[in-house]
């Protein structure tokens, strides 16, 4: 590669010109495979870095600067290109982490899963002990274990926390696409809302027509990002906006359970 990055660049540019391949897209590639060639000799965050991007940058403005008014997509590439190019190696080691927090995630669900068990061992036993009580006191021993197993604070607490997941997972899904990640990366992300999404959805009670449509609405979102994501469309940065604004919208929505709960903890708060 020749020292002087604009010139690779250019060089690239009109030899795609010439092939008749001088799309957004194959403008994003170009920079992107230059940048990161030469990014890779300098540390993360250098002048000497910035200095790359600003000259791949110019490069493409410099090679388009006929346009005018309407460069704005060439340029747009052209950033997006230098930002993946600077940031590969950043988003290989975020991949790596992610696979960390899985792996210690779905240990610590195994460790509340075997925890959870041990209980319901134990309440099991303080329940049959009971059945050896009088009348009056098997009635509260079973009312008491009925309260602990069915206790709505835990069981709005794990909904939330889900929810809180889900959208977070949605959070970085975009991060990634806007910011350079792989596809895999992105997709990851998806799985992985779609993953706490399933956790905090209710499943025994009965939901309002509008919370169910908005969730529908939520599943669509998800597979209609795997799709565009799948096919390499510009388009998923916006299906990404419009699927975290949807699950950001059906969460702010307290269902009816949680709504009688929410009373009851004011009612606690104010005694």
């Amino acid at each position: 590669m020749p020292n002087n990055i604009k010139q690779q660049i250019q060089a690239d540019l009109q030899q795609a010109k010439e092939t008749g391949q001088l799309r957004t897209e194959r403008i994003r590639e170009i920079v992107k495979s230059a940048v990161s060639q030469v990014a890779s000799e300098f540390k993360q965050g250098s002048s000497e870095v910035r200095s790359i991007v600003k000259d791949a940058v110019s490069a493409v403005i410099e090679n388009f600067q006929e346009k005018g008014s309407e460069l704005k997509d060439e340029v747009t590439a052209s950033i997006e290109g230098a930002l993946e190019g600077i940031n590969s190696k950043r988003h290989e080691s975020i991949a790596q982490t992610q696979t960390d927090i899985k792996r210690l995630q779905a240990q610590l669900d195994g460790e509340e899963e075997q925890l959870q068990q041990e209980v319901d061992v134990i309440l099991a036993e303080i329940e049959e002990t009971g059945k050896e009580k009088p009348a009056s006191t098997k009635t509260a021993i079973d009312s008491a274990i009925d309260a602990i197993k069915d206790s709505e604070e835990v069981g709005l607490l794990k909904k939330r926390y889900a929810q809180l997941q889900a959208q977070l997972a949605i959070v970085r899904a975009n991060m990634a696409a806007r910011y350079g990640g792989r596809n895999m990366e992105v997709q990851d992300y998806l799985d992985e809302a779609k993953h706490w999404y399933d956790k905090a959805r209710p499943q025994a009670e009965s939901v309002v027509v509008q919370v169910e449509e908005k969730r529908s609405q939520l599943e669509d979102k998800l597979g209609e990002a795997g799709t565009s994501l799948a096919k390499k469309e510009r388009q998923i940065k916006q299906t990404l906006r419009e699927l975290l604004l949807t699950a950001a919208d059906l969460f702010k929505d307290k269902e009816p359970k949680d709504k009688e709960l929410a009373v009851k903890e004011r009612e606690t708060i104010q005694k």
